[in-house]
């Protein structure tokens, strides 16, 4: 079974033709191949392009815990970079079917740079209800964060703090994940203003855990400093993997542009994965 691996920024992702596989893949193919040890070793495993009724491409993404994902930033960028590295694209937008909704996109910079239209963002995780932006209250090992929710199509749970470093991500990222308050789990965010142009993130992504970079979760932490009031338009978004550049309009519509590198490409032995 061939495979093609790239990443975005540090998040990186296998990416899995169904053409080339005799049978789906199950929980324990998916868990494995993302395995650092016993597998080749990602954030996810973009598995596509299948057929879409309405899109050009339709693509299914999954967590290194083999749960499904709606959207991913980085892993729509990666995809598109995979389907022009394939002949399948060329520098025209196209369109991409996800769980979480439908995205244009357009490769860019000989394939090295992609923008992706996330959609509209909504301050809600409910697909009902007012999407206005409310701070909520949450307690974590007795300390409280002032929290907004965010949907890019998954949900996220973005908290704007003073001061910033990857620790605080790992201690209280996965408590609030798993918060029975959020329903279907969620992204975290944890949020430094920087100036009106800038932002700093440290991230906790669901099903996956700390992560060196996500698309949509630069997109989430963008819209909430903007809808404060505390940033512009225009916002780059530094991660540890490096930055993420998110343009929101007056609706809220956000596209992304980051780059995307190719890894390597190969072949799953079947003595690693006997299922297939």
């Amino acid at each position: 079974m061939k495979f093609s691996k790239y990443h975005g920024l540090g998040n990186d992702y296998i990416v899995i033709d169904p053409k080339n596989l005799k049978t789906k893949l199950s929980d324990s193919d998916i868990k494995t191949i993302c395995e650092r040890h016993y597998g080749v070793g990602s954030d996810g495993i973009l598995y596509g392009p299948e057929k879409s009724d309405t899109c050009d491409f339709s693509l299914r993404i999954f967590n290194p815990d083999s749960s499904e994902a709606e959207k991913s930033g980085n892993g729509l960028r990666i995809f598109s970079r995979y389907l022009w590295d394939q002949s399948l694209v060329s520098n025209n937008e196209f369109t991409i079917e996800t769980k979480g909704g439908v995205v244009n996109s357009i490769v860019g910079d000989k394939g090295l740079s992609v923008s992706v239209g996330m959609g509209i963002v909504r301050f809600t995780h409910d697909s009902i209800g007012e999407p206005k932006l409310i701070p909520r209250v949450i307690n974590i090992k007795e300390r409280d964060f002032t929290y907004y929710l965010a949907n890019v199509g998954n949900p996220h749970c973005v908290i704007l703090l003073d001061e910033l470093n990857d620790s605080i991500a790992k201690e209280y990222g996965s408590l609030i994940e798993n918060d029975a308050r959020f329903s279907n789990r969620t992204n975290v965010q944890f949020v430094k203003i920087i100036d009106r142009s800038s932002i700093k993130i440290e991230i906790w992504e669901r099903g996956a855990g700390y992560t060196l970079a996500s698309g949509s979760s630069s997109t989430a932490a963008a819209s909430v400093a903007k809808s404060l009031g505390l940033c512009d338009s225009n916002i780059n978004v530094h991660m540890p993997g490096g930055i993420i550049n998110i343009e929101l309009d007056i609706h809220f519509f956000a596209t992304m542009t980051g780059a995307v590198c190719k890894i390597c490409e190969g072949d799953f032995s079947a003595e690693a994965l006997s299922s297939l």
